[in-house]
């Protein structure tokens, strides 16, 4: 049965508006009036009329909060933290989802949180976000630049939240403040989770190993979100295969070290890892099937001292991916192959070798998807649009493999006359892991807050029409 509702304004009664621009104040009169009219029509034009009156809601929602959110940022920007020592930004989340009026509950996987707000019965809908930052030095020159260190296995090192976890911070905290504002509409709980050492791969592993979802619940299905290199004012979904697989190899080829002058008294590990990282690019070539996505990167080799010493040793570390169990099956005994042999073809002994199992991709559910895209076209037109699975590691699988129907979607973070100019130049932009990355916070963040409230919406309308 179809039933009207009428949407309250986001601010409490007597309480002023801050920080809105003369421009602002205008939008929202608009919007206010938008919404304070919605009349009982056809579902069918009730959708529509819904998804701008919920964009506009969110749009008040925003400019009162916008402030709080861009300190909050610029905050976590400047002090990152790595895996598993995100003690203070988990602290600051903490806070802002209190004052939201979520219940949370922290260090569950060590620094993780979970933030739960009930609103009656109804379906139970997770919204994921990352803790971790790099151990990399940024180079962007913000005035809100990293400059912190840790340590981090074993020695100094720079940190900076350049793959954008920031950013998804800010925006996950805006979407829990406009769902809340816009109660009135849905009916079920939100579980909004604080998820450590995304970069490591381990960290959704390690929540649902403390019981996560056996403590807190099981949700009926789960959005996350993700930046890039894009425009802000666009974001990108896919059905099905999401992402990749992410798997880390180890080797050492072990020599016999010597004077630089006499490599013949020598058997030259440095020769054996350079010999393989070229090889192993032929079991992506010549062994996998063309058609089918795979990457061997080696993005780690450490070996020797000095110019004339020929070590003993050396290191090397990459990440394996793929987007089919058979592929990633079939470059793991290629790379093991190619490294046995390379030695072999040295005289040298057989090598150290370790692949450790990261993450399995990330499977969207066309479910969940369904529904979310007709609410984003609708919002935002053909700036929403259906691409590829990126190549690209996320450890959200691990929740899609515990049986959680999800969603994974990505938003821009540049002007969109940049990312156009970019496209005609062939110059990409700065991506993610770049220590030059630097998303524009205040579009990127009202994209994130704007397209996870839709979603989230999507998703409790789903959930309500399957009773």
């Amino acid at each position: 049965m179809h039933r009207c509702r009428t949407l309250r304004p986001a601010t409490a009664p007597g309480r002023a508006v801050t920080f809105m621009t003369p421009a602002v104040l205008s939008f929202a009169a608009m919007a206010l009036g938008l919404i304070a009219g919605l009349t009982c029509a056809s579902p069918s034009a009730r959708a529509e009329v819904d998804v701008a009156g919920v964009k506009a809601a969110v749009a008040v929602t925003l400019a009162r909060e916008y402030p709080a959110l861009d300190a909050l940022y610029k905050d976590i920007h400047a002090h990152p933290e790595l895996a598993f020592q995100e003690d203070k930004t988990a602290a600051k989340l903490a806070i802002a989802m209190r004052a939201i009026g979520f219940d949370v509950t922290e260090h569950v996987g060590k620094t993780g949180l979970v933030a739960l707000y009930r609103n009656g019965d109804g379906p139970t809908i997770m919204v994921r976000t990352e803790l971790d930052a790099l151990p990399m030095e940024e180079k962007t020159g913000l005035p809100y630049a990293s400059h912190d260190k840790t340590l981090w296995n074993g020695r100094e090192t720079f940190v900076a939240h350049s793959c954008g976890h920031d950013i998804h911070m800010a925006s996950w905290v805006g979407a829990a403040k406009a769902l809340v504002e816009l109660k009135e509409r849905w009916h079920g709980t939100l579980m909004f989770i604080a998820q450590p050492a995304e970069e490591e791969v381990t960290g959704a592993k390690a929540m649902l190993d403390d019981g996560l979802f056996t403590r807190f619940g099981k949700p009926d299905m789960a959005f996350a979100l993700h930046d890039g290199p894009g425009a802000y004012d666009t974001l990108a979904y896919r059905t099905g295969i999401g992402s990749s697989s992410s798997d880390m190899v180890q080797i050492t080829f072990r020599g016999r070290g010597g004077h630089g002058a006499v490599p013949q008294t020598t058997i030259d590990p440095v020769m054996m890892a350079s010999r393989f990282v070229v090889d192993v690019q032929s079991v992506i070539s010549r062994e996998k099937d063309p058609t089918e996505f795979g990457v061997v990167s080696i993005g780690a080799i450490h070996g020797g001292t000095a110019a004339n010493i020929i070590p003993d040793n050396v290191y090397l570390a990459g990440t394996i991916r793929a987007y089919k169990p058979e592929v990633r099956a079939r470059l793991f005994a290629g790379i093991e192959r190619t490294a046995k042999s390379v030695a072999a073809m040295a005289d040298a002994p057989a090598p150290d070798f370790k692949i450790t199992e990261g993450t399995k991709p990330v499977i969207n559910d066309a479910a969940v998807v369904g529904p979310a895209e007709r609410v984003l076209k609708a919002a935002f037109g053909d700036k929403a649009r259906q691409t590829p699975a990126i190549t690209a590691s996320e450890d959200f699988s691990e929740f899609v493999a515990a049986g959680v129907p999800s969603m994974f979607f990505n938003i821009g973070v540049y002007p969109p006359e940049q990312v156009a100019a970019a496209r005609s130049s062939g110059t990409p932009l700065p991506a993610n892991h770049s220590p030059q990355f630097a998303p524009v916070p205040q579009p990127t963040i009202e994209t994130g807050v704007t397209a996870m409230t839709l979603a989230v919406l999507s998703g409790f309308d789903r959930g309500a029409a399957r009773k």
